[in-house]
């Protein structure tokens, strides 16, 4: 969860042409499979997919991420570069500290990941919804990789890579001990 304050300002109301002040505003976001589901269910189309996203469509995204209640539209028009930063990166944690090394690349083309398809992948790995639809999304998406590494099986190794590494073997045995075989 992520917990920033946006500052107060002064504003002209055009209205009564006076000035008006508001003040600091405390909010906390979370970004995690329900705000993304959320979005995905207002905006019909798939939030992590490479198209860009209109201003009203970001925004959208940060309200569906906001968990504090009641809060006035214009206060995320307010919100500060450094504001934004802070949100930005915070999305782009890793939240883990899983690593995965130098895995293989996997190939064939991507597909294109809704929060329909993750429930389908908790729903797979036996992953129960609860807690784990709160989590940051990066931390859900090393516990799905994990667990879809963990079932695969093994790879088998053809017949001449297997006579290939015992030749290696035995010869590094046979120079190790001094002998001919």
């Amino acid at each position: 969860m992520l917990s920033i304050v946006v500052l107060g300002d002064e504003l002209w109301n055009e209205e009564t042409n006076e000035f008006s002040t508001v003040g600091d505003v405390a909010l906390e976001f979370e970004h995690s499979l329900v705000s993304l589901s959320k979005w995905e269910a207002k905006y019909e189309k798939p939030f992590l997919g490479k198209g860009k996203k209109e201003q009203e469509e970001v925004f959208g995204y940060l309200k569906e991420m906001c968990l504090t209640p009641n809060v006035d539209e214009e206060v995320f028009y307010r919100l500060s570069d450094d504001n934004l930063d802070a949100i930005n990166k915070y999305i782009e944690s890793k939240q883990s500290a899983t690593t995965f090394g130098n895995l293989p690349k996997e190939r064939g083309p991507a597909e294109t990941i809704t929060a329909e398809l993750i429930y389908y992948w908790l729903v797979a790995f036996q992953i129960p919804f609860d807690p784990c639809e709160t989590w940051h999304l990066n931390r859900l998406f090393s516990l799905i990789r994990i667990c879809s590494i963990k079932n695969t099986p093994p790879k088998k190794v053809n017949r001449a890579e297997m006579l290939s590494q015992r030749s290696k073997l035995n010869a590094q045995r046979r120079a190790q001990l001094g002998t001919r075989g």
